[in-house]
């Protein structure tokens, strides 16, 4: 979950067309030897922390459908996790970083969550909303110069981008549909009297059971209706 947020950051920055303008998007720590290496402008996006929101744990489990809308596995709720990034800009000049940063805070504004179409992997099969929070209060974060004295590195100025996403629960498969139908078979209950022929329990259409009493494999029907309640979803 967490490389798809960093896609799903990456692609709405391109966005602004930073990429385009030959500016590196890069999720690497800005270290002081980092920096000294760096050779070409950059966005820095920084994943510092990661800490789940304990009151949205669910309990109990959900349904997954395949495409026909047949059931084929229980998946426990997901569990969702804040995770906290520290954007900067690096250029040769204070007014170049600016000038990126300003573009980089246009973009994450205007979103309050990821776009979906932006979203891949799990977060987008999940199909469940990624919130996005820019440059907000969060007394419970570590404070930027906390983050760059454990950087090695001078204060620079950065922008707080916190996302909630959510982490896919474990799926069980469930059992496939029954395709065959079960036959009763009654053994002599004298010698000489020959035992009954199998008599079938469900499905009529198929065809003989032959000598194990079992019936022979059907197609495979629609699924039957059921119904929707709010927040189901098929991945």
């Amino acid at each position: 979950m967490i490389h798809e947020v960093d896609e799903g950051l990456r692609r709405l920055l391109g966005e602004s067309g930073l990429e385009a303008s030959g500016v590196e998007v890069v999720f690497d720590a800005p270290t002081r030897d980092w920096a000294a290496r760096r050779s070409a402008p950059t966005v820095c996006v920084f994943l510092y922390d990661i800490r789940e929101d304990v009151t949205r744990r669910g309990s109990g489990t959900g349904e997954v459908y395949d495409a026909d809308g047949h059931l084929v596995a229980r998946r426990t709720p997901p569990r969702w996790f804040e995770l906290s990034y520290l954007v900067t800009a690096w250029t040769s000049r204070p007014q170049d970083e600016h000038r990126l940063l300003s573009q980089v805070l246009s973009r994450l504004v205007a979103a309050d969550t990821l776009p979906a179409r932006l979203l891949t992997g799990t977060l987008a099969e999940l199909g469940l909303t990624v919130s996005l929070d820019v440059a907000g209060a969060a007394a419970d974060l570590p404070a930027a110069a906390d983050v760059w004295s454990a950087l090695g590195g001078e204060l620079k100025a950065s922008l707080g981008v916190r996302v909630i996403a959510p982490l896919a629960g474990a799926a069980t498969a469930v059992a496939p549909p029954v395709t065959e139908g079960l036959v009763v078979r009654s053994a002599a209950g004298r010698e000489g009297v020959p035992a009954e022929s199998g008599r079938r329990l469900r499905y009529t259409e198929a065809s003989d059971p032959g000598p194990q009493g079992f019936a022979a494999p059907r197609d495979r029907g629609p699924a039957p209706a059921r119904r929707r309640h709010r927040g189901d979803r098929n991945p």
